[in-house]
């Protein structure tokens, strides 16, 4: 709708009409050329190639950090801004902290990491407690 291109410039193309008509909020109007309507087209692909191409190099030059933070993502599940910030910076992160369910069991989470075994920390509960 909005032409913010430096070729089209800051113009508004088209005008939004209400329609009741089947489920569709607004309809657009074409009030310009096809020749505009072309150069929209081009601006759109354009904003779009180049925005997609900087995105993949972005990605790619920092592959290593992509995969750090992955990593971290799938041993924690959630990272706070300070974490993300030390993975980038390939800092090793503090080890996780055990939880404290509800009914006093202590679990920490396995790592997923092929060949780690993981540790479960919890007390032990009879199955069938004691009436006192």
């Amino acid at each position: 709708e909005w032409g913010m291109s430096e070729k089209l410039g800051p113009l508004a193309f088209g005008k939004k009409e209400e329609a009741i008509f089947l489920g569709r909020e607004f309809a657009q109007h074409q009030d310009y050329s096809e020749r505009t309507a072309a150069e929209i087209d081009h601006e759109v692909r354009d904003i779009v190639t180049r925005n997609y191409e900087r995105a993949r190099d972005l990605l790619k030059n920092h592959l290593t950090e992509l995969h750090a933070l992955a990593e971290a993502l799938l041993e924690r599940e959630t990272l706070t801004t300070d974490e993300i910030n030390q993975v980038i910076r390939g800092e090793k992160l503090a080890p996780v902290k055990p939880s404290v369910p509800l009914g006093g069991r202590r679990v920490t989470k396995a790592p997923s990491a092929p060949g780690k075994e993981g540790v479960t920390i919890a007390p032990h509960v009879p199955a069938h407690p004691s009436k006192a």
